[in-house]
């Protein structure tokens, strides 16, 4: 059982396109804490049921530091004497050895789990010292007195091993969202595959929207699936696929429900590349085809509060400009339909209109589809934007099917539209603007033969 195995090996591994990039990226963060040791880890499988497990997805920050997406590993930033810069190392799960039992027992050995990398292929792969994570939690223990912050929620073992303080190790979590605010050219190049596997999704599902008719939402998601799962590593995020009432529920993804003609489909996915960006975009499609009266009056305020929108956005410019501005072309809309009263700047101020667009306009985009999420809110929400920024501007009407306080025809009805956007020097670029977005342009591309 020991013997007879060949030397696999592989001593061509290169450094991988974005390791540059991710070493400028450990410099910055160096740069934030001297005289610290910083922690981050990039997770560890999840049990789903006994000794099966969820596919496992790393620790964003972990996989912007470092470019590797290995499950049982952490970066590691051991501060030099004198406090001048670090030196950084990563722990991995080395290769299982063919002379102990390893690779045969375990539900997570190689044998069950496919080839892991050598630490020397990995060495070579991400242009870091490799060591034995087997080692970690001992060798970290060892310098007691060596002031650390850690990641929490993804390694206890790490976690146990050095002493820390709970709320100097969030200002850790802190800086490393906030590392990701700005994207660098290889990120911009990630996030437009990502946008462009996500168009040829919804072409794919446009076409297929007949087979969907005849069975549920569900025949939308698997369609959407086969493109992330094709062309990327998988959806971003769970897809949301919400015909007719569905489409008032935000974050709709039972996709359960029939797809029915004279109905409205609200399409929210986004495929994630190999390398873990994802996009994120919705359209809103007439099931059959073409928009009823009220289905188009809804939409095209949609699409007229996202022109509103996205024109706010643009370096120098407030974060919430781009919201405000289309939160206030809607509550104008809302009013003139007399679905809200008095004056629409002062139905604006108090936030009456959100009853019927009920989130938020948008939210940064990269390795999470929240991207930035644990950012300082002075530097995202309370921030101004920058180049290099991309951001979703998502503006949306929802009518709830049991809402007595619009007239039924409105009842059930669900629109949004969502792009992303990056802020360029002199204003923005649409990366989704591959797929069509007003109304007329929605129903000619889904009446051509390349859509239908």
């Amino acid at each position: 059982m020991r013997t007879g195995w060949a030397d696999t090996e592989r001593r061509d591994v290169r450094p991988t396109e974005q390791a540059p990039y991710a070493a400028r990226r450990r410099a910055a963060l160096s740069v934030m804490f001297p005289g610290e040791r910083l922690i981050v880890p990039s997770g560890k499988l999840k049990v789903r049921s006994n000794d099966s497990h969820y596919p496992f997805r790393p620790y964003s920050a972990y996989v912007h530091l470092t470019g590797d997406q290995a499950r049982d590993s952490a970066a590691v930033f051991e501060p030099r004497e004198g406090g001048d810069g670090h030196d950084i190392h990563l722990y991995l799960l080395p290769r299982d050895s063919r002379d102990t039992d390893e690779f045969w027992t375990g539900m997570t050995s190689e044998l069950w789990m496919g080839r892991r990398r050598s630490l020397a292929e990995s060495e070579l792969l991400l242009g870091l010292p490799c060591r034995d994570i087997r080692d970690a939690a001992a060798e970290l223990s060892a310098t007691p007195g060596t002031p650390t912050r850690i990641v929490r929620g993804h390694d206890p073992a790490l976690e146990a091993a050095v002493t820390t303080d709970a709320e100097r190790d969030a200002e850790l979590e802190e800086a490393l969202s906030g590392l990701r605010l700005v994207k660098d050219d290889w990120e911009i190049g990630e996030l437009c595959k990502a946008v462009d596997s996500t168009v040829r999704g919804f072409t794919d599902v446009v076409r297929e929207l007949a087979t969907a008719i005849a069975t549920s939402e569900r025949w939308i998601e698997g369609t959407f699936f086969r493109r992330a799962r094709l062309e990327g590593n998988a959806v971003g995020y769970g897809s949301i696929c919400a015909a007719g009432a569905h489409a008032t529920i935000m974050h709709w993804e039972q996709n359960d429900g029939p797809v029915r003609p004279g109905e409205l489909l609200l399409l929210d996915a986004g495929v994630e590349t190999h390398t873990l960006y994802t996009a994120d975009v919705t359209r809103t499609l007439p099931i059959s085809g073409t928009f009823a009266p009220l289905q188009r009056q809804i939409y095209d305020a949609v699409y007229e509060a996202q022109e509103a929108g996205i024109a706010a956005v643009k370096p120098g410019a407030a974060y919430r400009d781009f919201h405000d501005a289309a939160q206030r072309y809607m509550a104008g809309k809302l009013v003139e339909w007399g679905l809200l009263e008095g004056d629409p700047e002062r139905v604006f101020e108090l936030g009456l209109q959100r009853r019927f667009t009920m989130a938020g306009t948008g939210h940064m985009l990269g390795l999470d589809v929240h991207d930035c999420a644990a950012a300082r809110t002075e530097t995202y929400v309370g921030g101004v934007l920058e180049p290099g920024m991309v951001l979703t501007v998502e503006p949306g009407l929802y009518f709830q099917p049991d809402d007595l306080t619009v007239p039924e025809e409105y009842r059930g009805i669900g629109v949004r539209i969502e792009d992303d956007i990056l802020v360029t020097a002199d204003g923005t670029e649409n990366l989704s603007a591959g797929l069509p977005r007003s109304a007329d342009e929605v129903e000619a591309w889904m009446a051509s033969p390349a859509g239908a």
